[in-house]
């Protein structure tokens, strides 16, 4: 049980810190500096789109040096009337002094190598035209050359078009007990589960995770430093045993890290309920091609999976994730003077929540792998993992068991192991930190 003197901390601790400016600000103007910040590159690079693939480059001549002798006629063909394509009888060089004195723009150099598929054109120019130009002209010659080949090996049109055709691949979650329903009935289209949005989400949580545990975590350290450095803390301890007010110190600061989760998390779940209507705004669909519509789609679509159950197991990892990194963090800050010695023992204690930000790409692609589940019962990595995977998809029961059993032993063994560094060490100065001081603080417990 925590002692009325813990709960009175925990309560100045937090209501000094939620009511003010710095709190208020960070709050509200953090997803607002988050939503502008994806608005700016959401419309550079809808712009970079437009200039790229709408139509708004200019319309160049380009000739066409072909040493085949084939595939220059059909490219012509093929153009969609976007630049100007003609044959040019002469050499590299005179292609260049055309080039030289404007009469062209640039040139393609089509090798005679390139029907026996060991010979690549070149476009030559003495500027860049950028990329759309080298995709269309790229389109237009893979068209052409495919054209000449099918030709050749006297290809039936209705051959050509089993050929062009391509196929897709939706992804849907189910249980066991939809198993033999889904099997014996069509697969309803609305009912898949977008895998954007499914990275989207997974992504966001982790970040949200990773961030906010780091950030109040290292303030406990900071302001464990800080009542060090001005000797605060022997005027406390006179009245305050060193485990409750460590114990206040960490529950405080955890509940303003909580609130602020919160709001943040319900700004965003408001925020997306707009933003599709907002990217519309500023992305012509005519413009984007159907991955890019999944993608708009998909925004919509993290609403939607987010769930109470979700929410709840996001609360308790994070939770369970702060008090344990906040104890450790504490005992970093009762034992150095200044935030420059915390660096020799803030490294060890941080890299493990970084851990499963290096593998997102892993958990994301694979949340059952070994590397996933791995991470996700080892405690010091299990708060992130684990709110990816439930985020991203089920969790067997047993493996969500012994995760929550691994980090709440965890949480009490680093808040002990907190308190009697906390302990041993809060009016010590001028000592630099060693792990042989850390063991010699735990052999006096």
């Amino acid at each position: 049980m925590m002692s009325r003197k813990s709960l009175l901390i925990m309560r100045n601790e937090c209501w000094r810190r939620v009511t003010s400016r710095t709190f208020i600000l960070t709050t509200l103007l953090g997803p607002a500096l988050l939503v502008g910040l994806l608005a700016l590159v959401i419309i550079g690079v809808s712009s970079s789109i437009g200039d790229e693939f709408g139509g708004k480059n200019e319309s160049l001549r380009i000739a066409i040096i072909d040493k085949t002798g084939v595939l220059g006629d059909q490219m012509i063909r093929e153009n969609d009337g976007n630049h100007v394509l003609f044959h040019f009888d002469g050499d590299h060089d005179s292609a260049v002094e055309d080039a030289v004195s404007s009469r062209m723009d640039a040139f393609i150099l089509i090798p005679e190598t390139i029907i026996s598929g060991t010979g690549q054109p070149v476009l030559y120019s003495f500027q860049d035209r950028g990329f759309r130009v080298q995709l269309e002209l790229a389109g237009i010659i893979e068209r052409s050359l495919k054209d000449h080949l099918l030709l050749e090996a006297n290809v039936t049109d209705d051959i050509r078009a089993i050929l062009d055709r391509s196929v897709g691949l939706d992804f849907a979650l189910t249980g066991y007990e939809d198993a033999q329903s889904t099997a014996n009935s069509s697969l309803d289209v609305d009912a898949t589960t977008d895998d954007v949005g499914i990275v989207m989400m997974g992504t966001i949580l982790a970040l949200m995770m990773y961030m906010t545990i780091l950030i109040y975590g290292t303030l406990i350290m900071y302001g464990v430093i800080e009542e060090r450095s001005t000797r605060v803390v022997e005027i406390i301890v006179s009245s305050v045993r060193p485990i409750d007010l460590m114990m206040g110190k960490v529950l405080g600061i955890g509940l303003v890290g909580l609130i602020q989760m919160l709001t943040w998390l319900l700004i965003i779940i408001g925020g997306l309920v707009f933003a599709s209507p907002i990217v519309g705004l500023f992305v012509d669909p005519a413009m984007v091609d159907a991955s890019s519509q999944e993608v708009l789609s998909s925004i919509d679509l993290i609403l939607s999976e987010l769930s109470i159950q979700l929410v709840m197991a996001i609360v308790v990892y994070f939770i369970g994730g702060y008090l344990m990194y906040g104890g450790l963090l504490a005992a970093v800050g009762s034992m150095v003077d200044s935030p420059q010695d915390a660096q020799t023992l803030l490294i060890p204690v941080i890299i493990p929540i970084m851990a499963p930000m290096m593998f997102l790409s892993v958990i994301l692609l694979s949340p059952n792998g070994a590397i996933s589940m791995g991470l996700s019962l080892f405690p010091l990595t299990s708060p992130v993992t684990m709110a990816v995977r439930l985020a991203i998809g089920s969790v067997p029961v047993w493996q969500l068991l012994i995760s929550l059993a691994s980090l709440i032993v965890s949480v009490f063994g680093a808040i002990w192991v907190s308190a009697q560094i906390y302990r041993s060490s809060i009016l010590m100065y001028g000592k630099k930190p060693s792990l042989k001081t850390v063991f010699t603080y735990l052999k006096t417990c």
